[in-house]
């Protein structure tokens, strides 16, 4: 489908939009033909369009109000100047309609919807519609749920329904391309998409440990039906939280993004560094933002060092350890209401508050791997590309030197360097205790 006919549909909108804009100021400042209503005015029939934009719209069921909002947060960015004719008004009239919304901005001379502007076109002319409206920008919204339309933030003392009505870029792109731009870096959320080429057969754990896991993924592929369908929402509290505790390079990460990519979820990682704002109020402000932006998105979140943030509570000597016990007790509580998979990860599990643990439903310990565990790992890992030599006793290998997965993984770039520069794909037994060795003098340091 072309971009020109795809800008034809967004058109015959706008145009609908333009004449229930009319409409509903005809109604309101009681001018000619005020009686008459604007939903009577005939939708623009979407059905036999293959554009992006008609086949959202009709895959979402959007109703005439959702039609509205989407349309009305859509103009600024292909025809703002029929929006001009509330600051028409505004001029004639010699004052400015607080009914009518908007904002002008220094840096936008036009004129910028907001809420506001969407209650009055819905409800200037019958004050009941106002909750219809209202609805419009609930989160169970699918315009909102989809993160198509959004608010801005407005100041504790304004009303929220006075935040700038916006289209996301992403959807704008699409609507007109058909091609939707992946967010890989969000820098006001503070999290960032993780992802792995391994696949779920690459997981060396103890079998213990792995049913845990698989009640995490059972919990991402049936969660709904449990509660939703078996109405189990009444009884259960909703989402799924577990806690990943162990030494590093024990696959806390990679069990996290496989998860992901077994369940078609994004994964995000939270720099909890970012998190915590040096100014008082901005970690729950990114911390609202995230959450927020999770549970329209479906995304597994992942708290990497989970003990910066969460660990014991201090206590309060000063106004920062007070502020910072009350982000502690506010994310607390966003994990808890969270209709998603929450993950945090730790080194040391004594660090992080009994309180806290005693909210998750798997305790899931990453130890060091066994002997067992090992020789698997070193197979795995040495299989594609650089190959031991065959000298090399594997299953030896496993029961002499005590490494974690990250640690193999470590020693296998090693020696991939080794034997990539005598132009061999075989690493030799001296190349593979040289990275061994050089692998456990890390350790040391620390």
């Amino acid at each position: 489908m072309g971009q020109t006919e795809t800008l034809k549909t967004i058109y015959n909108e706008i145009d609908w939009l333009q004449k229930v804009i009319d409409q509903v100021l005809k109604s309101y400042l009681k001018q000619e033909d005020n009686q008459n209503k604007w939903q009577d005015i005939p939708l623009p029939n979407l059905e036999n369009k293959r554009d992006y934009y008609a086949t959202s719209v009709i895959n979402w069921e959007l109703n005439i109000y959702q039609r509205l909002v989407l349309v009305l947060a859509m103009t600024p960015n292909i025809k703002p100047e029929i929006l001009d004719v509330f600051l028409e008004k505004n001029q004639i009239y010699k004052r400015e309609f607080t009914a009518f919304g908007g904002i002008i901005d220094e840096k936008h001379r036009g004129f910028l919807p907001t809420g506001e502007t969407v209650m009055f076109l819905i409800s200037a002319t019958n004050p009941a519609l106002r909750y219809e409206a209202m609805h419009l920008f609930n989160r169970d919204s699918i315009l909102i749920k989809e993160d198509v339309i959004a608010l801005s933030k407005t100041k504790k003392y304004i009303p929220k329904y006075n935040g700038i009505l916006s289209l996301n870029d992403q959807w704008l792109d699409y609507f007109i391309t058909g091609y939707m731009q992946e967010v890989k870096q969000i820098p006001s959320f503070l999290a960032k998409k993780i992802s792995t080429k391994l696949e779920w057969n690459d997981l060396v754990l103890d079998n213990t440990v792995l049913d845990q896991i698989f009640e995490i993924k059972t919990w991402l592929q049936h969660g709904s039906t449990i509660m939703k369908d078996w109405k189990l929402e009444q009884r259960l509290k909703p989402g799924f939280r577990a806690f990943f505790h162990g030494p590093p390079g024990t696959g806390k990460t990679l069990t996290a993004t496989l998860l992901g990519k077994v369940t078609n979820r994004d994964v995000y990682r939270i720099d909890l560094s970012m998190v915590i704002s040096k100014y008082i109020g901005e970690t729950e402000k990114n911390l609202s933002k995230l959450f927020d932006k999770a549970e329209q998105k479906g995304w597994i979140l992942f708290f990497d060092e989970a003990d910066a943030l969460f660990g014991k509570r201090t206590n309060v000597s000063d106004a920062h350890d007070s502020y910072a016990n009350q982000e502690v007790s506010y994310l607390l509580q966003r994990i808890e209401d969270f209709s998603g998979v929450v993950i945090l990860s730790s080194n040391l599990k004594n660090n992080i508050d009994q309180a806290f643990i005693r909210r998750f439903q798997s305790i899931i310990p990453f130890s060091m791997p066994n002997a067992n565990s090992r020789y698997q790992l070193w197979k795995n890992t040495f299989s594609n590309g650089c190959k031991l030599s065959k000298d090399i006793d594997v299953r030896q290998l496993a029961q002499d030197y005590e490494l974690s997965g990250g640690g193999i993984n470590n020693v296998l770039r090693f020696c991939a360097l080794k034997a990539v520069e005598r132009n061999s794909i075989e690493v030799t037994k001296k190349e593979l205790l040289e990275g061994i060795k050089k692998e456990f003098q890390k350790k040391i340091i620390l």
